[in-house]
């Protein structure tokens, strides 16, 4: 199996290059963009079979980027990578079309276990983010339901 293409998005240049020395022996890191306008750009002409992306990032946040790569590099999987814990943004990052959720801070420890999971089909939420447990034991509508009335 050849390794997968990826596409790094995150508006700190420090943190694509940390992101990138992480995943280089997991896959091809074919582009790195600081901003959700550009990752829509890329992804349409790398096409990318995962793209890491932030959710706070300038001209076009990671949510709405995510909705519309969903109709212009709808093969490509999205892994959200963010600061944000809270169950909204885990909902809002599912809801737009992710598969997978995990914290900045845990990226050293769990970012080559989330892209291996969502390259295969599965969901991944990391640690740390609240509802956790729901996220991956239930489907997207049962968990979304499950979360925001909390």
């Amino acid at each position: 199996m050849s390794k997968p293409r990826i596409l790094l998005a995150d508006d700190h240049p420090e943190v694509l290059l940390h992101l990138r020395s992480i995943l280089d022996e997991l896959g091809e890191v074919v582009g790195l963009v600081e901003d959700g306008q550009a990752l829509v750009e890329a992804a349409q002409r790398l096409l990318p079979d995962i793209i890491i992306s932030d959710i706070s990032m300038p001209r076009l946040n990671g949510l709405d980027a995510t909705r519309a790569l969903r109709t212009c590099a709808s093969e490509s999987k999205i892994i959200m990578l963010t600061v944000h814990r809270e169950a909204v943004y885990v909902s809002l990052a599912f809801n737009a079309g992710a598969r997978g959720y995990l914290l900045k801070r845990s990226a050293m420890s769990e970012l080559a276990q989330a892209v291996r999971h969502v390259l295969a089909g599965k969901r991944y939420v990391g640690a740390g983010v609240i509802g956790r447990d729901e996220w991956m034991s239930a489907d997207r509508q049962e968990a979304a339901t499950l979360l925001l009335d909390v």
